[in-house]
C-alpha cells in the first residue's frame, strides 16, 4: 500500500477507535447500560416485525403481499452483502476480540459476538428495513415515517455502546442498508405503490 494511503487509513482507524471509546465508556450511563443490550437484540423486536407485516397484509391485500416480499428481500440482500462481500473479505476483528484493543472495551453482553466486525449486519439490516419502510409509507404516514430511521440509528448506536462494533462498522452497515432500501423501495413504488387519497404514487416524488 502507498505510504500516504497507509498513513491516512491508520488515522481513520485511530479516529474510529477514539470515537468507540467515547461512546462505549466516556458517554456511558446506567440508563443506557440497561437499555442498549435489549435494544440491539433483534429477537426482542420480532413482535414488532410480525405486527407490521400482518397490518400491511390485512390492509393492502395483494400489494401488501408484494410489500412483505420486498421487505424480506431487502433484509436478505443487506445481510448477504454484509456477510459475504464485506465481512469475509475485510476480516476486521470486533473490538471485543481484538487482542490489541479488547482490554479497552467495556463489554455489556455475556460474551463477545462471533464473526467479523465490518460491516455491522445489525446496522445494514435495520437501515435497509427502515429506508424501505420510509420510501413506501412516507406518503401515507408523513413525518411519522422518520421514526423508522431513528429506530435504526438507535440500534446501530447500541452496537457500539455494548462493545461489539466500531462506529465505522455501523456507518458502513448503514450505507449498505440505505442503498438496498432505496432500490427496493423505489421498485415497490414504481411497480405497486400504496394509494394515497385516491392516487397511485410511482417512484420518488
Amino acid at each position: 500500500m502507498d505510504p500516504a494511503a497507509s498513513s491516512f487509513w491508520q488515522t481513520i482507524l485511530k479516529w474510529d477507535q477514539g470515537l468507540f471509546k467515547k461512546i462505549n465508556s466516556d458517554w456511558a450511563n446506567p440508563v443506557f447500560d440497561a437499555m442498549m443490550p435489549f435494544l440491539r437484540t433483534s429477537l426482542n423486536w420480532a413482535p414488532l416485525y410480525l405486527f407490521v407485516l400482518v397490518l400491511v397484509l390485512h390492509n393492502f391485500k395483494l400489494k401488501g403481499l408484494w410489500w412483505a416480499v420486498l421487505f424480506l428481500v431487502t433484509v436478505s440482500l443487506t445481510d448477504m452483502t454484509g456477510t459475504y462481500i464485506f465481512k469475509h473479505n475485510i476480516e476486521r476483528l470486533r473490538p471485543c476480540r481484538d487482542p490489541e484493543f479488547f482490554q479497552q472495551v467495556r463489554l455489556l453482553l455475556k460474551q463477545c459476538a462471533g464473526g467479523y466486525s465490518f460491516t455491522s449486519n445489525h446496522a445494514a439490516n435495520h437501515f435497509g428495513m427502515a429506508v424501505f419502510f420510509f420510501i413506501s409509507f412516507r406518503r401515507i404516514i408523513g413525518k411519522w415515517a422518520w421514526l423508522g430511521l431513528c429506530w435504526a440509528a438507535s440500534i446501530a448506536y447500541a452496537q457500539v455502546y455494548v462493545g461489539v462494533h466500531y462506529p465505522l462498522d455501523v456507518l458502513g452497515g448503514a450505507l449498505v442498508g440505505l442503498a438496498f432500501g432505496c432500490i427496493t423501495g423505489y421498485l415497490f413504488n414504481k411497480r405497486f405503490g400504496f394509494a394515497t387519497f385516491g392516487n397511485q404514487p410511482t417512484g420518488f416524488p
